[in-house]
């Protein structure tokens, strides 16, 4: 049997449980070799084998079930001979339960004049000392086997929202032969079909023309890899493009493997996203944005810093059942972000986490329940999302940073 045979002949890893009959939602079990995952699931993001802040029991008491590492962060510090020899990333870091990690092109495309692409790969210079390094679509399964993720993404090559046409596709062609080369490496590493064996996912690009989109989906879901990501979204572009753009991709992926929008978690979007039939999300915003004081309710992401939680002697969120919400007031809270105490940190990143996976497990039970869509328009009717305009600005800002080097 050869190594194609093998894969595709592995035990069946992901089951549709729930279709919703309004909607593309639906729920699923993914099934790794490190336990079940009950999707739609969010990933938070442990970037450098940590969840910023939080310990791997905290982490798991939010009701997350797998989290995302980042090769390219990895990869430079400790690096992979490290990990190994630790016995891999779980042990590692003490986390028991499945690991995605991604292959670090977005962190090397973010990079704009401190890399260069080819048909090889990817050459930078990494951005703790300067030195020099090469990611191709070979190494970078070998450092995630290395590791010994539970998914692994191929190489892809990521372009801005605004770039041309030609650019766009010639990303998307390239970003389909780096697959192959990722394929044929991994099979060739990877000999056991079976409950042992770690996940393989393919990414679809395509910029932002619909006909590229739904090409490069059409591409991927004929490979034998084992799920479907959608990649190049939420780089600066509207919400309203990305929503578009994320339903063109999802048009020609079949049912039948989970699907992976990349690099997005803000509550809004979940729900729009599972609407559109995505069924793991994973993104540094809820974390990222607990540690400069803004936490989730159901109303709309607030600012702890603000003056008007001086004295409010209850917690942030009455619903919420978090340790913050059920321990501390808002007020402390408040007074610890003004004193910088590095508790602030943590009882915000619990809190944001604990909340984004309560609205996962909340739009589970609407697709069981058949109330998906009724419940997604009381949510975004009541939620208000961040500032549009302070939103554009921060996308403006990502642009301009992750712009690609000039000639």
């Amino acid at each position: 049997m050869t190594n194609v045979e093998r894969i595709n002949s592995s035990q069946q890893h992901f089951r549709v449980i729930t279709p919703d009959r309004e909607t593309g939602a639906r729920t699923g079990i993914l099934t790794t070799r490190r336990g079940t995952v009950q999707t739609p699931a969010f990933m938070p993001v442990g970037t450098q084998a940590s969840v910023r802040a939080l310990s791997p029991d905290e982490v798991m008491r939010t009701g997350t079930e797998i989290i995302l590492a980042n090769t390219y962060h990895l990869m430079l510090r400790p690096g992979v001979d490290l990990i190994r020899a630790a016995g891999g990333l779980h042990r590692f870091m003490a986390w028991p339960g499945p690991i995605l990690t991604d292959s670090g092109g977005f962190q090397v495309f973010s990079l704009a004049h401190r890399r260069s692409v080819s048909e090889q790969g990817v050459i930078f210079r990494s951005h703790i000392d300067g030195s020099l390094h090469e990611l191709t679509p070979e190494s970078a399964i070998d450092l995630q086997l290395g590791f010994d993720s539970d998914i692994i993404m191929p190489l892809d090559e990521l372009i801005g929202f605004g770039a041309p046409e030609p650019v766009q596709q010639a990303a998307m062609e390239r970003t389909h032969r780096w697959l192959q080369r990722a394929i044929d490496r991994f099979q060739s590493s990877v000999q056991d079909a079976g409950p042992d064996r770690p996940f393989l996912f393919g990414i679809a690009q395509g910029g932002f023309i619909p006909e590229l989109r739904r090409e490069s989906a059409a591409f991927i879901a004929a490979q034998p890899v084992d799920g479907w990501a959608i990649g190049g979204l939420s780089v600066g572009e509207s919400k309203d493009v990305m929503d578009a753009m994320l339903a063109e991709t999802i048009s020609a992926l079949p049912v039948e493997k989970p699907r992976y929008l990349m690099g997005v978690g803000s509550p809004e979007d979940l729900w729009r996203g599972v609407a559109a039939g995505v069924d793991m999300f994973d993104c540094v915003h809820p974390t990222r944005v607990a540690r400069r004081g803004g936490l989730f309710t159901p109303d709309g992401r607030v600012n702890v810093t603000a003056s008007r939680f001086r004295d409010h002697f209850g917690p942030v969120d009455e619903t919420c059942d978090c340790v913050t919400c059920t321990t501390f007031t808002a007020a402390y809270l408040h007074h610890l972000f003004r004193a910088r105490e590095l508790l602030a940190y943590r009882l915000a990143s619990i809190h944001n986490l604990r909340f984004i996976q309560r609205e996962m497990a909340a739009i589970r039970r609407s697709i069981e329940s058949g109330t998906f869509a009724a419940d997604m328009a009381a949510f975004l009717g009541r939620y208000r999302p961040a500032d549009a305009e302070a939103a554009r600005e921060q996308r403006r800002h990502w642009a301009e940073r992750h712009a690609p080097a000039r000639p």
